[in-house]
């Protein structure tokens, strides 16, 4: 088993340095080298081509370097770039007016990453909790899950259970009760038991835990059960929003509505940093001046960028896209599992898919295939060890789904005992 590994270019090779020598050692990237993008295509500094499936976790569902979006960004950043919030901009009312509309909502407050969204929609709940709902101060918890992933500051890694994130970071910030994904009788028992839950926050996907995805009905009842206790459902959407499983919401596919929506990554098709939190006025109210904000947050270029993106959503359909062709890459994954026992299991929603791969999870072998399938032309990457996500631009055709399953079965075929 195994394969022999492609020789990089030395241009390659001298770049990979660099940021060994110069950077600090937080990732383990593919070792390929990419300088330019287009819809689902990626090359290298040496001109080889790829299809992305990864899709920069989501960020890039409308394509890489998508022409209106792009524009967007260009025409703005020539114009007005940014202001801060010290006065007021002539697009964020715009792009505030027509993001609200797109989800549904009241209000939204505008930040630019998808971390510091998930800090902002924690602070926001915990503000409703005491001034609406009535929790004495500092008491206040939020229910999370485990395996969850909601970015790496240090509040938010408080409460992961992943010990890569954890290790040497302490000490951590109290308020948050863990359980079990996908379980609702260990919801409800921590509703049960306490006057002083706030919130719950849950990703309707478990995206970097392997694209885990919950029973049916889970996220419905979980937001039922919410309901009956005055807790705040919180989804986020960050990975599985913006069309990516096949409805524009991951949790539109049990019609419910969050109480406060995280959104992030795709919201800007992936060329600038925007992320949202959106809420209705009972919650989003209890914000005033000064108690929450960023420099950047609802900067001019990043209003403009996230208005194109999200029009790019609708006038593509990119959430009926991705829907169909998720079936398709979905049946095509099982038959070459009925063909090939490397693959254990299949699982995924619209085009946020994994298989995991029949090694254990210290095994290395999900990265030699991840590698192989790199030399075949197609670029995708482990996560958990033994899992590999598969989540492409929102802008494939059936054509290329199946040009990519291809090259996804002849490269395991290497691995073959």
């Amino acid at each position: 088993m195994g394969h022999k590994q492609e020789v990089l270019s030395s241009k390659s090779e001298v770049l990979i340095e660099k940021e060994n020598k110069y950077g600090a050692h937080n990732y383990h990237p593919l070792p390929v080298v990419l300088e330019r993008g287009e819809g689902v295509y990626v090359w290298d500094v040496d001109g080889k081509k790829y299809y992305d499936f990864l899709s920069a976790y989501s960020a890039v569902n409308q394509g890489h370097c998508h022409p209106k979006i792009v524009k967007a960004m260009t025409d703005q950043a020539q114009k007005l770039s940014l202001t801060s919030r010290a006065f007021y901009n002539d697009k964020l009312g715009e792009y505030e007016e027509y993001v609200t509309n797109y989800f549904g909502f009241d209000k939204v407050l505008p930040m630019n990453t998808g971390a510091e969204a998930v800090e902002t929609a924690l602070k926001l709940c915990r503000k409703w909790a005491y001034e609406v709902k009535g929790i004495h101060e500092n008491l206040a918890q939020i229910i999370v899950c485990e395996n969850n992933f909601h970015g790496r500051t240090t509040t938010i890694i408080s409460f992961s259970n992943d010990e890569t994130a954890r290790k040497n970071f302490g000490p951590f910030t109290d308020g948050f009760i863990k359980i079990e994904y996908d379980n609702l009788t260990a919801l409800e028992k921590v509703l049960e038991s306490s006057k002083n839950i706030a919130g719950f926050l849950v990703e309707p996907i478990q995206g970097e835990a392997g694209v885990y995805v919950p029973s049916e009905g889970y996220l419905a009842k979980a937001k039922a059960l919410c309901e009956k206790h005055n807790v705040l459902f919180i989804a986020d959407e960050v990975q599985t929003g913006i069309a990516r499983t096949g409805k524009l919401l991951a949790v539109h596919h049990e019609n419910v509505q969050p109480d406060i929506l995280i959104l992030g990554k795709a919201i800007s098709g992936g060329v600038y940093p925007v992320s949202a939190v959106l809420a209705n006025n009972e919650i989003m109210n209890v914000i005033k001046p000064g108690q929450h904000g960023s420099t950047f947050g609802g900067n001019p270029v990043a209003a403009a960028v996230a208005i194109a993106a999200l029009e790019v959503v609708k006038e593509e359909n990119l959430a009926e896209n991705a829907e169909r062709l998720g079936i398709i890459l979905r049946k095509g994954l099982n038959e070459i599992k009925e063909r090939n026992n490397l693959i254990t299991l299949v699982r995924g929603k619209g085009l946020l898919n994994a298989i995991v791969i029949n090694c254990g999870e210290d095994s290395d072998l999900a990265w030699e295939i991840c590698l192989r399938f790199r030399d075949n032309g197609l670029l995708a990457k482990p996560t958990h060890g033994n899992k590999i996500r598969l989540a492409p631009p929102l802008v494939m055709t059936e054509e290329q789904i199946q040009e990519c399953l291809e090259i996804i079965e002849k490269s395991l075929e290497d691995f073959r005992d």
